[in-house]
């Protein structure tokens, strides 16, 4: 079975900062490849969208409905519905995960 896999408005918020701020302190073509990288692995869920692991963040708060994959040290968080994937969240690893998962996805 293949999945359709969209972005949400504040993923590609989030590929559009990422790009950005990748170009801004490195060179326009480490973004290319970088947003290149991301959107490969994204769209890869239409194929295998169960493979992903369940963010720590949120299973400590009891949410199994989110899983992850990485393109290191980038996390991409996204939901299945039906046959669909969601990206949710797309956001360097290093940060406060935390604070930007419950912001972003516990207070929808």
């Amino acid at each position: 079975m293949s999945y359709r896999v969209f972005l949400t408005d504040d993923a590609t918020r989030d590929l559009e900062d990422l790009y950005d701020y990748i170009e801004s302190y490195d060179t326009p073509e480490k973004a290319d490849y970088v947003l290149d990288k991301i959107e490969e692995a994204s769209l890869n869920l239409s194929e295998y969208p169960e493979r992903g692991a369940y963010p720590n963040e949120l299973l400590a708060v009891g949410l199994r409905e989110y899983r992850e994959i990485y393109f290191k040290p980038y996390r991409i968080i996204y939901r299945v519905i039906a046959d669909s994937v969601y990206v949710m969240v797309i956001a360097d690893g290093r940060r406060d995960m935390q604070t930007l998962l419950q912001r972003r996805l516990l207070q929808a």
